[in-house]
């Protein structure tokens, strides 16, 4: 079968490959167990938004803005794992561009991807495949950009062009 990894502990079956296979049900490696699911009390009441945090207040001249606005990121993290940013300085326009290169590469047939794909010595990013861990139901990509020093520009796609 195409997309599988025999390299990680376990041989890993791509998830976009499962995806166009036609299977009918999720494969129990990608089930986690019902004690380790999210459930719907574990969230405050009244709190089921996601934490937007406005990083204009670290640029603020103001030392209790810029304490706050870190308290309110690292909140964010421990009580959600993530937020969403506003003001971070980032164009829409280089967003929905980036957003849509990288489209393209996943677009790509899945033997053009794996070309890139990481092995367990060099996974960048991300532990590794235990045996028997449950997985995460999606792929993705993952480049250092910064700093340059552990820039790896061979791990960056030639397909498509805009990548580079």
């Amino acid at each position: 079968m195409v997309g599988i990894l025999q390299s990680w502990p376990e041989p890993v079956v791509r998830v976009q490959s499962l995806s166009y296979s036609g299977i009918n049900s999720i494969p129990e490696c990608y089930v986690k167990p019902i004690y380790d699911r999210p459930f719907a009390q574990d969230i405050p009441s009244g709190e089921t938004n996601i934490p937007v945090i406005d990083l204009a207040n670290l640029d603020a001249n103001d030392p209790i803005l810029r304490k706050t606005t870190m308290k309110l990121i690292s909140d964010a993290c421990r009580q959600w794992g993530f937020f969403h940013i506003i003001n971070h300085g980032v164009s829409h326009h280089l967003m929905a561009a980036t957003r849509n290169i990288w489209r393209e590469f996943f677009h790509l047939p899945l033997d053009m991807k794996q070309e890139y794909a990481n092995s367990p010595a060099t996974y960048e990013g991300r532990l590794g495949v235990e045996k028997g861990a449950k997985l995460d139901w999606s792929d993705y990509f993952f480049l250092h950009s910064h700093p340059i020093s552990i820039r790896n520009e061979r791990k960056w796609p030639a397909h498509p062009a805009s990548c580079r």
